[in-house]
Parts: structure tokens; C-alpha cells; sequence
């Protein structure tokens, strides 16, 4: 079994920052993709970005010079890195993780107050 575990999400203030991270752990032999999604409330779940084993990054268009996304292929760990939050940044965060097949976290909220 495969289990992903997010932690650093919370409350904070617009313009603010926030650090996630998501560790990948159990029966792991290679991790292709790994990515963050969100889900707004009332909203479909969407990418905000993702990064291939060789560190290609993409980003949704909303978050591209806000956000950063990297990844500790020794600890099986992929970061978010969230800066200049807006309100709109607000949900829950989902890791992603693509292996033999893909994962998901249990999510992780993050709240942005105006």
C-alpha cells in the first residue's frame, strides 16, 4: 500500500505564504508525476501544478510566478511552495502521485483571509 500525507496548510492573511508538503510512503518503487490540486468550495477540483521524476514543472495559469513546485525524489516528498496568497487561493489541496497507479492525499486546507 501506498499512502500520501500532507501537511502545512492553514490560515493566513492575503499576500501572505504557506509551505506544503506531501510524503509518499509504503510499497514505493517509482514515482512519475507527483502534482497539487485544489478544490474550492462549490467547485470542481483542479491542477495548479505538477512535476515529472526529471523536474519539469508546469503550473496553472492562476498561480504561475506565485507558486513553486519542487520535489525530494530521495524522500519521495513533492513541496508546495504558495506565495502572494489571495482569497481565491483558498481550498482544499489534494497531492497527487502517479506510480504503477495514480494516489491521492487526503487533502490539506488552506484558507486566505482578505
Amino acid at each position: 500500500q501506498v499512502q500520501l500525507v500532507e501537511s502545512g496548510g492553514g490560515l493566513v492573511q492575503a499576500g501572505g505564504s504557506l509551505r506544503l508538503s506531501c510524503a509518499a510512503s509504503g510499497m514505493i518503487f517509482s514515482i512519475n508525476v507527483m502534482a497539487w490540486y485544489r478544490q474550492a468550495p462549490g467547485k470542481q477540483r483542479e491542477l495548479v501544478a505538477g512535476i515529472t521524476s526529471g523536474g519539469t514543472t508546469s503550473y496553472a495559469d492562476s498561480v504561475k510566478g506565485r507558486f513553486t513546485i519542487s520535489r525530494d525524489n530521495a524522500k519521495n516528498t513533492v513541496y508546495l511552495q504558495m506565495n502572494s496568497l489571495k482569497p481565491e487561493d483558498t481550498g482544499v489541496y489534494y497531492c497527487y502521485a502517479v506510480m504503477a497507479r495514480p494516489y491521492w492525499g487526503q487533502g490539506t486546507q488552506v484558507t486566505v483571509s482578505s
